[in-house]
């Protein structure tokens, strides 16, 4: 088992494609795609800033450079919000707005997979303990995943992993975890495997896109050879780690969407929408008579 150094930074890899959202993504990142009014990438950072993180990194490619103007102060518009003394907007936008020195960017020139997005980050790191959050995947719960992941790792320290549930006869879609003994609010990781065949799967809890890793998986992803799809993958990467380091699972239980699809996109504004009181009391009737118009 390693230390329980203090999980400061947190990595988001946004330089995808989105291709599944084309047209709109060939000019808008599927990062800054809108869950009713705010993009996707912000509710990903605002669950890292309710655990405690306090560095922000992300890895971007071309045509992202929208996103690092979006965590930036826009002059102009600032300006005039304060002329026409727009004091909630002008609040609104304060709150999102990291503190100066805590946001970071670099660039992962090819797209060589997850395990080389992650890799790219490495300098920015360091040799401490950091989060991974994907930045498609909305998490929605009494609590946030990344804060409970972070308690379990102040209770066991090495590496840890959030898992959900999915029925039995569906493992086959998902990278699935081996079920060991309990250590604090989870439990050992005996096994890691990437879409077992249906019927070999060692559990039902499938890796949902949240991570805590030790800085060690940095010189197995440079070496890592290419596997899945010819890119680096980070699974490879956890596995060889692994052999030298504990993986606990944190079960999240709650809701989460996939924003990088179509039906999960869909879902996660419904949802949050549903959530809003200036907006349900007009959309909860509408949505009901569509539903019920379904044929």
């Amino acid at each position: 088992m390693t230390d329980k150094r203090k999980v400061r930074k947190a990595v988001f890899p946004v330089a995808g494609l989105g291709t599944r959202f084309l047209p709109a993504t060939k000019a808008v990142p599927k990062e800054m795609l809108t869950v009713v009014d705010k993009p996707v990438i912000q509710y990903v950072v605002d669950e890292a800033m309710e655990a405690g993180i306090e560095h922000l990194i992300f890895v971007t490619g071309r045509s992202k450079a929208v996103i690092e103007d979006y965590f930036d102060i826009q002059v102009e518009l600032d300006q005039t919000l304060r002329e026409r003394n727009k004091k909630i907007e002008i609040e609104l936008l304060d709150n999102i707005l990291p503190k100066a020195g805590t946001t970071s960017f670099t660039r992962q020139q090819a797209p060589l997979g997850l395990g080389h997005a992650v890799w790219c980050a490495r300098e920015l790191v360091g040799n401490e303990p950091f989060a991974l959050l994907l930045p498609d995947m909305i998490m929605k719960g009494e609590k946030g995943c990344l804060k409970g992941m972070v308690e379990l790792y102040e209770q066991s320290g090495g590496n840890v992993i959030a898992v959900e549930e999915c029925a039995p006869d569906q493992a086959h879609k998902y990278g699935i975890v081996g079920v060991g003994e309990k250590v604090g609010d989870g439990f050992k990781i005996t096994k890691m495997v990437e879409k077992p065949a249906p019927g070999t799967a060692p559990s039902n809890f499938f890796i949902n896109g949240r991570y805590i890793l030790q800085p060690e998986i940095f010189p197995i992803l440079e070496k890592q050879e290419r596997g899945a799809g010819n890119e680096i993958q980070l699974t490879d990467g956890m596995l060889k780690l692994s052999e030298s380091q504990q993986f606990a699972a944190y079960h999240f239980r709650g809701e989460t969407y996939d924003c990088g699809a179509k039906d999960g996109f869909i879902l996660a504004n419904v949802a949050f929408a549903l959530e809003r009181g200036d907006i349900r009391p007009t959309v909860e009737g509408p949505l009901k008579a569509l539903l019920s118009s379904l044929k």
